[in-house]
């Protein structure tokens, strides 16, 4: 019996010493607005930091939202980590409104480029870091280059778009129902001039919702294509295969207006990072899978460019 105590004693002193994570983790609060987790990995050799900027919507430091739990930007940040670069990661404000029960209304674009440059600026205060650099994840890609301009030493866009909003609007509705998209060009073409709306279709109406119009007004004075041409730091482009919100083409939009910038497309990646080999509702079921993980791919493409 002796015997048998001492090899479970030792197999679970192995099994936890395996399981020991190779980064520290704390819990930062950058502003009133913006609170996020730091992972640092346990070598002290000064690093490079990663800055993680969530998509649209009120997505957590973890990329979730809502109903759908997938872990991805947790599961991004925790890989990177592990090969030795630090990541921040953060909820996007309005996460932290809806959870105190006061939301506010007149939430802009540009206030999520203001909390990404505050990130920006309060850890290059530190300096703690060897560089910085900032991945921008879907509309994070937009808010991403916007707030790295001058500030970052580098830029990595993750599923972002090339086209402005208002124009990849208008193709999804085309592309849903071919009927309604004159309608949403004719919203489109009215929000860009800075001008709002209520003469639209039923159907339309919570793409169009006159409350969050100023916010699209805000966001479609953006052509994202513009604003990385203007980048003169070191800048990667990934795009999955099988992304069923940003297609390839938008990718090679945001290339083609920056030459220098560096461009990954990964076969089978979709949207959240993860690898689908099935059809469209493999894809779409996905979303809420946290069990999944990320692309092996996407990880090792973001370390090379970042250069350890």
């Amino acid at each position: 019996m002796k015997h048998y105590i001492v090899l479970i004693s030792v197999l679970v002193s192995y099994l936890s010493f395996g399981q020991e994570k190779s980064y520290t983790e704390e819990e930062v609060s950058v502003s009133k607005f913006i609170d996020g987790t730091l992972l640092i990995p346990n070598d002290k050799q000064k690093q490079a930091l990663a800055i993680i900027i969530a998509g649209s919507g009120p997505t957590d430091r973890n990329g979730n939202q809502n109903f759908l739990k997938n872990n991805s930007l947790k599961k991004l940040a925790e890989s990177l980590t592990n090969k030795g670069i630090a990541t921040f990661r953060y909820d996007k404000r309005i996460v932290k409104q809806i959870r105190q029960g006061n939301v506010d209304k007149n939430i802009m674009f540009d206030d999520f480029v203001s909390d990404a440059e505050d990130v920006i600026n309060y850890f290059k205060a530190k300096e703690t870091y060897s560089k910085i650099y900032i991945i921008g994840h879907s509309q994070g890609s937009l808010v991403g280059m916007l707030a790295a301009k001058d500030k970052a030493d580098g830029f990595i866009s993750l599923a972002g778009a090339g086209q402005n909003i208002g124009d990849v609007i208008v193709d999804q509705v085309s592309n849903m129902a071919p009927k309604l998209g004159e309608e949403a060009q004719k919203v489109v073409d009215k929000l860009k001039k800075g001008e709002t709306t209520t003469e639209y279709p039923q159907p339309l109406a919570s793409v169009f919702n006159i409350d969050i119009q100023p916010f699209m007004i805000n966001w479609m004075q953006y052509n994202p294509t513009e604003v990385i041409s203007e980048l003169k730091i070191p800048t990667l482009i990934i795009n999955g295969t099988k992304d069923l919100q940003v297609s390839e083409e938008e990718a090679q939009l945001l290339k083609e207006a920056n030459e220098n910038a560096e461009i990954k497309m990964i076969e089978n990646m979709n949207h959240i990072f993860f690898e689908i080999e099935g059809d469209d509702l493999e894809n779409s079921k996905s979303y809420n899978e946290a069990f999944r993980e990320i692309s092996t791919e996407l990880v090792d493409s973001i370390i090379e460019f970042i250069g350890l």
